[in-house]
């Protein structure tokens, strides 16, 4: 009995690594899910930043090998002494690497309209493949203070502007168009406002509050714009007659507080109704960039003084494939100077992906619309993941997924 007992010792002791490179992980995306369902059963993961794509590390146990054969995600069940020197290595001050512990599954909330529109979402795809449980909120619990419940947000495609996304020209006899319209007054009505536009400042004002108190935004297209312009238009009217009713304000530019806004600065607004564009903040038309060279290059920082922005940036690789959307990127001209830019396109000059402190809370903004489908219209088919399981674009949604769960760290840079 001793004699097995010290044969089962190594095996007890062991741990599972779930690797993040390009070479041996066959399933990317839904190795967030697995390290997402050990942390809802309370178990501590060690999140090794920069080694072998950003894998994770985690106590061994056959259920959870047994849920790594299920789900397709590629394993390695190490010894403890193998552990201890893959964990000396990362503490080297010569190495570029961090082991980072999650400690808790965020409770995670998507911003989006109830029923299915004429697109996607890709958060809500990727969280659905990876199998990571969210609830799906709008303006009424928003207004309601559901967000405290709540440790992620996430910005479906809104525009808190109150035009409609500016579908005006194309869509405004489109029955969707016109059926969203319609449901979008009636519930600004059962709330008590005018307009859409008042109501949907005041939802920004407490996102704004939410992130403000310490919580974590994450936010898509034309999400991360439009909330930014309604934050710096408070108190002045921006919509033309066809939103809201009655003109605007003639002097609405000169109006504008940016102090308010979270990561854009002295844009200028698109006045013409007709113009599917918001502002110079989006560089969509200001592109000369042809699909098959259409790449961003994630920036790369010390792990050991800024794991913050290394833990949003882990990937297999540093050069992913651009991705268009309504909001396809942002114009460095835009951009305040204290948010980082982590994503960018050389080519192009534009920033791709941002992140920033707001408060006592973060924020992140991803330009595009799905990063597996170059330009997504208007009633295109959604993405199907299972032919992306390894998508460098869609695990940047998810690495900011897991942000929540890491011991609080503070940011250097």
């Amino acid at each position: 009995m001793l004699l097995f007992f010290l044969l089962s010792l190594p095996a007890m002791a062991s741990q599972v690594l779930i690797p993040m490179d390009a070479e041996t992980q066959r399933n990317h995306l839904k190795a967030y899910g697995i390290t997402y369902w050990m942390l809802e059963k309370e178990v501590k993961v060690q999140w090794l930043l920069n080694y072998r794509g950003g894998s994770f590390l985690l106590p061994d146990s056959e259920e959870l090998r047994r849920e790594c054969q299920i789900r397709g995600v590629s394993f390695e069940v190490i010894s403890d002494q193998k552990t201890e020197e893959i964990l000396e290595e990362i503490s080297s001050p010569a190495k570029n690497m961090e082991a980072v512990l999650l400690e808790k599954a965020p409770k995670i909330a998507v911003y989006s309209p109830q029923g299915n529109k004429p697109w996607d979402d890709a958060v809500t795809m990727v969280l659905t493949y990876a199998e990571i449980p969210y609830e799906t909120i709008y303006d009424e619990e928003v207004l309601n203070d559901a967000l405290l419940l709540f440790d992620w947000l996430h910005l479906h495609h809104e525009d808190f502007t109150g035009q409609y996304g500016k579908f005006y020209r194309s869509y405004r006899t489109a029955p969707w168009y016109i059926e969203d319209k319609k449901q979008a007054e009636a519930l600004a009505a059962s709330l008590g406002y005018d307009k859409v536009s008042e109501e949907k400042l005041d939802v920004a004002l407490k996102i704004r509050d939410y992130v403000v108190g310490g919580g974590f935004m994450f936010a898509m297209c034309s999400a991360t714009d439009s909330f930014d312009i309604a934050l710096s238009a408070e108190g002045v009217d921006i919509a033309e007659p066809m939103f809201d009713g009655d003109p605007s304000d003639a002097d609405y530019q000169s109006r504008l507080n940016f102090e308010k806004s979270f990561a854009f600065e002295n844009f200028i607004l698109e006045r013409n109704p007709m113009v599917y564009e918001f502002s110079s903040i989006d560089m969509t038309n200001k592109r000369q960039v042809s699909m098959d060279v259409d790449y961003f290059t994630l920036m790369e920082y010390s792990a050991k003084w800024d794991p913050i922005p290394t833990m949003l940036t882990q990937n297999h690789t540093m050069l992913v494939k651009g991705f268009m959307g309504q909001t396809t990127a942002y114009d460095p001209a835009t951009i305040k100077p204290t948010v980082l830019v982590m994503g960018e396109s050389k080519i192009n000059g534009e920033a791709k992906y941002i992140h920033g402190i707001k408060g006592n809370g973060f924020f992140t903004f991803y330009g595009g619309h799905d990063p597996e489908d170059y330009q997504h219209m208007v009633g295109d088919p959604k993405t199907e993941l299972q032919l992306h399981p390894t998508s460098p674009g869609y695990r940047l949604i998810l690495n900011n997924v897991l942000f929540p769960a890491a011991k609080k760290q503070k940011q250097k840079t």
